[in-house]
């Protein structure tokens, strides 16, 4: 097992990070740009490096600051978290070639599954259903335009190096597609320095639902169920939970088989997620690999028990895993509560927070970095925390996750609490009955005096 972890990340996820190396015995480096000096990973880690200024590119994306922090520091192995550099091949291999353990996969997986052309190409080897659309990277225009009539209006152009939804335009007849591909070409060279497009046909009433996978170095894998994740805006998920309200035992187990011969195709080695979209009738069609720990894996955790964080570093350490696949054995909710204003279009909200009081009780779950008089930075990702429910059925965990809203209050800032209070409350959300358009319609009601 490792003696020492740097964590290559920031905010609750590198809080997470190292509570659980704390458990193992593990000693743990966080690193920090100068925006971030006073956070919660900075006080509770082991030691602590500043790693630049406040600018992610100088600080978090600085891969040879954080090689020299682990360096110094004498740390045998990097956990990445999510975002930042945690599916960035370069980083992998350089790690790898300074004898540090990269706790996530290897240069050449992420490779092959971060290139949606390249993934979609392993997948339809290995029989796992795609969506259909081109076969690799389109040419030019003319490819693009021979390619729509054969897969058939409406299609998705996608970007290769895409990621967040950018470089993706959705076209629904053949007059608007010469307009769709140049201007998905050039958000995805300025975003990315890549402007490949791929196309899909587009599934219409999707579903967004990932089957969490592990695999270790001993060629064992298995599933550990889903988590639905349909609930997002502008291709950003707000609201995730499992099991899935449109799941069925015999839909779990085709997904799950599925996901298991993605990661053998891939030649997996870590804790994953293989992403579908599921259509109306409960065709399920790959959509992309995700190669690190997800934003929303504490759900699966809470229905399951068991703890990722610890699954991954076990993994990474050469450990093998059981086998074993799971089923959900509760309901879990999460709400990501971000320093956003959901009715000024969601504008970011950075500052300083006044009072601030998290919910507690039975069945309640809290991953944050920030507390009473925090600044939240403007450079970064504008989640500052996950507000999860787990009960015994979807209705108790809906009413749980209703309490615990109007139990948390972030003075000083915008937050998303008001958007998920009214959530909670939709009839059709509380029905289960929603796809991944769901916000497109979905209307914001003036706040009352008791909201947050």
């Amino acid at each position: 097992m490792f003696k020492k972890i740097l964590v290559a990340n920031r905010g609750e996820i590198a809080l997470r990070v190292i509570r659980t190396c704390k458990e193992m015995g593990i000693k743990t480096v966080a690193v920090y740009s100068t925006a971030d000096k006073d956070s919660q990973p900075v006080k509770f880690a082991d030691e602590a490096v500043c790693i630049g200024p406040p600018s992610s590119t100088d600080s978090y994306l600085k891969i040879s600051n954080i090689i020299a922090a682990a360096e110094i520091t004498n740390a045998d192995a990097i956990h990445p978290g999510y975002g930042f550099l945690s599916e960035n091949a370069k980083f992998s291999k350089i790690c790898e070639e300074h004898g540090i353990k990269f706790i996530g996969a290897s240069a050449d997986m992420i490779d092959q599954m971060g290139d949606k052309a390249s993934a979609k190409e392993t997948m339809l080897a290995a029989k796992v259903p795609c969506v259909p659309g081109s076969v690799g990277i389109l040419k030019d225009f003319a490819d693009c335009k021979k390619t729509a009539k054969v897969v058939g209006y409406p299609i998705m152009l996608k970007a290769t190096a895409g990621g967040g939804g950018k470089g993706m335009r959705l076209v629904w007849e053949e007059d608007k597609l010469e307009e769709a591909w140049k201007s998905a070409r050039t958000e995805s060279k300025a975003a990315f320095g890549n402007d490949g497009m791929y196309m899909e046909k587009f599934v219409e009433e999707p579903r967004h639902i990932e089957i969490q996978i592990a695999s270790d170095q001993h060629g064992n894998h298995c599933h550990m169920s889903e988590r639905d994740c349909s609930i997002q805006r502008r291709h950003q998920k707000l609201v995730e939970e499992t099991p899935s309200p449109f799941m069925t035992s015999a839909l779990r187990k085709k997904m799950g088989a599925a996901a298991i011969k993605a990661a053998k195709a891939a030649k997996y080695e870590g804790v994953g997620t293989v992403e579908f979209l599921v259509d109306k009738n409960r065709d399920f069609y790959f959509m992309e690999m995700n190669t690190r720990i997800q934003v929303e894996h504490t759900i699966t955790e809470e229905v399951i028990n068991f703890d990722l964080i610890r699954e991954q570093i076990k993994i990474a350490a050469g450990h093998k895993i059981s086998g074993k696949n799971y089923e959900p054995q509760m309901h879990a909710i999460q709400c990501r509560i971000n320093a956003e204003d959901p009715y000024k279009d969601w504008r970011p909200s950075p500052g300083t927070i006044g009072y601030y009081n998290e919910p507690g009780g039975h069945g309640i779950r809290i991953d944050s970095h920030v507390y009473s008089g925090y600044t939240i930075p403007p450079y970064y990702d504008s989640m500052i925390g996950k507000l999860i429910t787990v009960a015994q059925t979807r209705e108790e965990a809906i009413t749980k996750m209703e309490r615990a809203l109007e139990e948390f209050y972030v003075e000083g800032i915008k937050t998303s609490i008001p958007f998920h209070r009214q959530l909670m409350k939709d009839p059709e959300f509380r029905k289960g009955n929603f796809t991944t358009k769901f916000m497109e319609t979905f209307v914001l009601k003036p706040m009352e005096d008791s909201d947050n």
